[in-house]
């Protein structure tokens, strides 16, 4: 038996309820449960734990047998391989060319090249990162801040390609060079992001919770860049509260950054950082995404109804994850042809971003289980998305 499925029978004793009630409780299927608690599944995913840990009233990672992550495909780990040296084993020498590097010549070509995160074009990045990381190695300590937000764009990199060693590595490099509080917490945020990638729930809120009051500002005379650091810190905290069990905590963290992103008015960018945008539009996004998470289908439709359509861009991370949950709660609700409409709208923006999400695998999943045939369209997607036979 896993220590999951240990975990679930344990906890599930001691509330005095038997397998069947369970399943009708959390909404799990009676066989799932079966499975997991006689060891013949390996584990679950965080959604399926977090709808047990709902129905026995616990946090989630009380049940969870550990960090729950997905390897990243042989493609994945090839494609990626010179980032992850240039980030894991930089130079030890300056540069060898005639003409070594300079700051200014390696802060324009990064400028010119952030434009390739936002719109997640891997092939172009997986050929000119490697290099650019190299040179902002080997600029010394005059190239500081260059190189902290080049590791800062490498690590969210790693972290969206689920290199989670590598992502590490960078984001730890990142904070050893920030200059202040404000340049630290830029890489915080990516950090709450990948605990809550690899399923560490727990760490993810506490870090969040700690540099949330961290960065804290007055209201009344904080500027932009401070009220969206701590609007996205506060968001990190509900993130990782709605998976981990914790709704009341969740809400709260969401009001305080529905208050944040009132008091900017609009959505901003500091510094022109795509990865830091926060405002009123990002917060009605991560709201439907927290609802999306506690399996309110009805209620991510409904929010949906209300975000500006032009609020992000359609290539951004964000306004991304968002059309996920809409796909998503279609396909919980047998809507299976907007389900797909939206996973193709997906494809059409962020065609290289797509395949590297295993929510959509998950929501695709549902669509081909709900359909009696699949269309040329739904049988192409499963190859994008690697949906397995």
């Amino acid at each position: 038996m896993s220590n999951a499925g240990e975990n679930v029978k344990t906890v599930r004793k001691r509330r005095g309820l038997s397998q069947r009630e369970l399943a009708a409780a959390s909404g799990v299927s009676l066989s799932t449960i079966r499975k997991l608690e006689q060891g013949d599944r390996e584990g679950a995913r965080l959604e399926t734990l977090r709808m047990l840990a709902v129905a026995l009233r616990v946090p989630t990672m009380l049940l969870a047998a550990g960090p729950h992550e997905e390897d990243p495909s042989t493609a994945t780990v090839d494609r990626w391989a010179e980032v992850r040296n240039a980030i894991e084993r930089p130079p030890l020498t300056v540069w060898a060319d005639d003409e070594p590097p300079t700051v200014a010549g390696v802060r324009n070509a990064a400028q010119e090249i952030s434009p390739l995160f936002s719109s997640d074009e891997y092939d172009a990045l997986s050929v000119l990162l490697p290099r650019l990381l190299q040179e902002a190695e080997a600029l010394g300590p005059e190239g500081r801040a260059v190189r902290v937000r080049l590791l800062q764009l490498a690590g969210w990199l790693m972290v969206q390609t689920r290199q989670f060693t590598a992502a590490e590595t960078a984001l730890e490099r990142a904070l050893d060079d920030a200059a202040d509080r404000m340049e630290a917490a830029a890489t915080i945020n990516t950090q709450c992001w990948l605990l809550l990638r690899q399923g560490e729930l727990s760490k993810a809120y506490d870090l969040a919770v700690k540099w949330a009051d961290e960065t804290e500002p007055k209201i009344s005379r904080a500027t932009p860049a401070e009220l969206s650091t701590w609007g996205w810190m506060l968001l990190r905290v509900s993130a990782a509260a709605v998976r981990n069990s914790q709704p009341g905590d969740a809400a709260d963290a969401l009001r305080f950054a529905k208050a944040a992103a009132v008091a900017l008015g609009r959505e901003h960018s500091p510094e022109n950082d795509f990865l830091r945008t926060f405002g009123p539009t990002t917060v009605a996004l991560k709201r439907a995404e927290n609802a999306s998470v506690a399996d309110r289908p009805d209620l991510v439709l409904r929010l949906a109804e209300a975000i500006p359509a032009t609020g992000l861009k359609p290539t951004s991370n964000n306004r991304n994850r968002h059309l996920l949950d809409v796909a998503d709660a279609y396909a919980k609700t047998g809507q299976y042809t907007e389900a797909f409409d939206k996973l193709g709208q997906i494809n059409n923006d962020s065609p290289e971003w797509l395949p590297n999400q295993r929510y959509a695998r998950v929501i695709l999943e549902r669509v081909v289980k709900g359909r009696r045939t699949l269309t040329a369209e739904m049988r192409t997607m499963a190859d994008v998305v690697g949906l397995p036979f």
